[in-house]
């Protein structure tokens, strides 16, 4: 099996727009030729102004069915100081949507208690121990963020014993459900509804503000806003409309949140005093979040996030540090594992990886699941015992596979399911494994035939080192927050230098790239196989700010590399064409039989020349895909 690597994988050339995409948006040309490429993918006439200007949002209680009752049922439960509990999940949306509501509630009156599962002892969401603990309290209302849409027999034992459960979930919703008093969840709002894609703490936030609206409190959702953003971001919700708008505006404050905790481990990730990005969220506050639901006891981060106390909070989280640190030595050692594993058997390339180690630790096997799944881009699923003859798997799958439509197909042999298109877990019988493994390289080779597995390069627009410039950071700024939905741009350059190559560790390599005199510093996350082939080359990139000693600059982040070449060759239906540039207007294709055609470009960015095979609409695009390529149009 080969796997993934930047410096061999193909590119895929950006899709023709002209010379001059979207002149009505003020931007530089390449960001608007970016804006146009995926609008043309997304086929959504609004995608362009939703990300640049995001539209104000409708009333919420005209979106969920069961938000109003909701809201009423809660207000009684505040007014007579009712006791409330609160069942979150333990990864960073599950607990950050639980202390948002452990925070509104408590300032609107209410006396709330919190349940999260021991990820290792107990699993996922909300179980019936849960549910016998709470009749034993005497509690009658339950609220559940992040889960319980699949919890069919403790939401049954509730209704047996009057507990009124709301239900704030994401989670695909199952065929049959058991009673509940009102359920929040984004497909039950209309199809293109602005709050379609809320994780599960952008559900809490929903009824949590609209509560506090009701009773006139909006100080009970002070800290609301942060919990937010840290919540969407590391479940990595799609950032558009409601995720948009509300991580647009709650990133420029987060940095100076009430929240002692958050602050707290701010200062642990050394970002406490400038404005945070998401890719400091995803990247530095919450693995040290997720690391203590991973190996750990997730009521340690609703103590850290409920705490008042800097000193204890500060505390807290260095002990969240040291977890997230035990969790990455964790993910290297089951990685490594796993490669070997992989790399040895001749059984493999599988269309799904199908990995058992009974000594994985069952809170780490996502991320590495995650980690496979990229660098082999094929559906990946890593399973660990359980000590009770069954075992427990994570999955992670590449774009376009859904993991739980096929863990769906696979029902008969699993005791229970869940999770996204691209993530998902399992339980299974030790006896049922080999048949279920089988069944899902049935599935996944299915969908592999019309979709091959196959991990390509997209630069999205070229750009010279003469564009990157302050003045190119302030207006991508301009289009964040960056993640699932609107990724960060990718640009590419040709004709670079490389002027020095140095290690930063065993992993990451530093370079010195110039082009027609304007230097540049790149780092390569990761590249420690790099070998240096030509001192000219073709770079794939992100343009970041690098923060280092409370300085600022402009670092490019690789993606790709690849030796210069004067000719660009463009593989098509099995036929083979070599296109050269003849002048900044011109451009020379040749096919494999030595025919060649020559073609220029108009002032509008079209193709025009005296051949009339560039009348032909396949050749008219072949020549529009090489202008592309040899960067004379964005």
């Amino acid at each position: 099996m080969t796997s993934y690597s930047p410096f061999t994988a193909p590119w895929t050339l950006p899709t023709p727009i002209g010379l001059d995409p979207l002149p009505d948006v003020q931007l530089p040309l390449p960001l608007r030729a970016i804006l146009a490429r995926r609008f043309i993918a997304s086929e959504d006439k609004e995608y362009i102004d939703e990300i640049i200007n995001p539209p104000t949002l409708p009333d919420p209680k005209k979106h969920f069915p069961d938000l109003e009752k909701s809201v009423s049922r809660l207000c009684k439960a505040c007014e007579k100081n009712e006791l409330i509990a609160i069942c979150g999940d333990y990864d960073a949306d599950g607990m950050t949507s639980t202390a948002l509501m452990l925070k509104t509630l408590i300032t609107l009156g209410a006396k709330p208690i919190s349940l999260i599962p021991n990820r290792v002892e107990e699993g996922y969401g909300l179980n019936v121990n849960m549910i016998k603990e709470l009749c034993n309290k005497g509690i009658k209302l339950l609220i559940t963020v992040d889960n319980g849409v699949a919890a069919n027999k403790p939401l049954e034992l509730a209704y047996e014993n009057s507990i009124e459960v709301i239900i704030t979930d994401h989670h695909e919703i199952p065929k049959n459900m058991s009673n509940y008093f009102a359920l929040i969840h984004p497909s039950t709002t209309p199809i293109n509804s602005p709050y379609r894609s809320l994780a599960g703490v952008g559900l809490a936030y929903v009824l949590a503000s609209s509560l506090a609206k009701e009773l006139n409190s909006i100080q009970a959702i002070s800290i609301a806003r942060d919990l937010f953003c840290v919540g969407t971001v590391a479940d990595m919700a799609p950032l558009l409309g409601a995720n948009r708008l509300w991580l647009r505006e709650g990133l420029k404050v987060l940095h100076k949140t009430e929240c002692i905790g958050l602050r707290a481990l701010h200062t642990i990730c050394g970002i406490n005093h400038r404005p945070l990005s998401s890719e400091d969220i995803g990247f530095l506050v919450a693995p040290r979040i997720n690391a203590v639901g991973r190996i750990g006891e997730p009521k340690l981060i609703i103590e850290l996030l409920m705490e008042e106390d800097k000193h204890k909070a500060l505390e807290i989280a260095r002990e969240c540090d040291q977890l997230n640190k035990q969790r990455k030595d964790l993910c290297d050692a089951i990685e490594i594992e796993a490669i070997a594993l992989i790399e040895s058997s001749y059984n493999y390339p599988d269309p799904f990886i199908f990995l058992v180690q009974n000594h994985w630790h069952q809170g780490v096997i996502g991320i590495v699941a995650s980690r496979l799944s990229e660098r082999y881009h094929r559906p990946t699923a890593l399973l660990t015992g359980d000590n009770n003859g069954t075992f427990r798997s994570s999955v992670r799958a590449p774009k376009g596979f859904s993991v739980v439509q096929a863990l769906r197909e696979c029902e008969d042999l699993l005791e229970k399911y869940g999770g996204h298109p691209a993530a998902g877990g399992f339980t299974v019988k030790a006896d049922n494994i080999v048949a279920l493994n089988s069944k899902l390289n049935t599935i996944s080779n299915q969908w592999n035939q019309m979709n091959p597995y196959t991990k390509c390069i997209k630069p999205e627009s070229i750009i010279k080192f003469d564009e990157i410039n302050d003045q190119l950071i302030e207006q991508l700024q301009s289009l964040e927050p960056f993640g699932i939905g609107n990724p960060y741009p990718v640009f590419w350059s040709r004709n670079c230098q490389v002027k020095e190559v140095n290690k930063l560790s065993d992993s990451h390599l530093k370079f010195i790239l110039s082009q027609n005199n304007i230097t540049l510093k790149a780092i390569g996350w990761g590249w420690r196989n790099y070998t240096e082939t030509t001192d000219k080359v073709d770079i794939v990139y992100t343009v970041k700010k690098n923060y280092w000693n409370n300085t600022q600059n402009i670092q490019l982040e690789l993606i790709a590399i690849r030796p210069f070449n004067k000719a660009l060759t463009i593989n098509r239906n099995g036929r083979r064409y070599v296109c050269r540039e003849i002048d900044k207007k011109s451009i020379s294709i040749c096919n494999d039989a030595g025919n060649e055609i020559i073609a220029r470009l108009t002032k509008s960015g079209s193709i025009s020349g005296e051949d009339k095979l560039l009348e032909h609409s396949y050749v008219k695009r072949l020549a529009s895909e090489a202008s592309v390529g040899l960067g004379l149009v964005p």
